[in-house]
């Protein structure tokens, strides 16, 4: 028996799933049921859940590499971009995809890549920031700090603005008025920081994204000072 579904198509149905449903809804009987098939007939191409959700992982990482590379190259101008501007370029391309999906951020944390797609954009990220004075070591560094600076603050804005159809829309849990209300008498700072951190999530994750930049640049950045620095 050969099933009649391929497996490019219960990937792509499983991310129109998501952003109807979310994570916690996203079921195989759920795909199973918009591809008009039984349950056991998506076992052909994935033996669980979690072998799904690497594929899809891997999939928004796919639709991802074009634009991170455009971000890593030469400029419009011709001109090649400094290491900062790879940082700044593949952080916001990391960021503005993965909330194209709901939940994204919860899907690709803690999945496995399905293939090598990956490398490619890791491979020209880190070859500019060595060709810059990195060492390849502190090259890493400055990218898994980035990239999980991004992934978790995704993973909190979509806690905030779940549906990608409408980013603007605020979870009823999160209403920062009632926050302030209640914490602000006794903890005015504490009170101060829901707004800083949750009124404006663009302005948060930019700011972060400085801080990190920063932080790369005077430890590992190759003009850090001290031992051991850029190692």
């Amino acid at each position: 028996m050969v099933s009649r579904i391929d497996r490019k198509q219960v990937v792509e149905t499983a991310l129109r799933v998501l952003n109807e449903v979310g994570l916690e809804g996203l079921t195989l009987r759920r795909i199973a049921k918009d591809l008009n098939v039984q349950a056991p007939a998506l076992y052909w191409h994935f033996k669980n859940k979690q072998e799904l959700l690497d594929e899809m992982a891997t999939e928004i990482f796919r639709r991802m590499v074009t634009p991170i590379l455009a971000g890593i190259g030469p400029g419009e101008d011709g001109l090649g971009r400094t290491w900062q501007d790879a940082m700044f370029a593949s952080a916001r391309v990391l960021r503005r995809e993965l909330l194209c999906y709901r939940d994204g951020g919860k899907v690709f944390s803690g999945t496995r890549m399905t293939d090598e797609s990956y490398a490619r954009p890791m491979e020209a990220f880190l070859g500019q920031l060595v060709a810059a004075g990195f060492t390849p070591g502190g090259a890493v560094r400055a990218w898994w700090t980035m990239y999980n600076f991004t992934i978790g603050l995704v993973i909190e804005e979509q806690s905030i603005h779940p549906d990608p159809d409408n980013p603007q829309d605020r979870d009823p849990a999160y209403d920062l008025t009632e926050r302030k209300r209640r914490v602000g008498e006794r903890y005015p700072l504490a009170a101060a920081a829901g707004l800083e951190m949750f009124a404006d999530v663009e302005a948060s994750f930019e700011t972060g994204l400085r801080i990190i930049v920063a932080g790369v640049e005077a430890t590992v950045g190759p003009d850090a000072p001290g031992p051991g620095a850029g190692s």
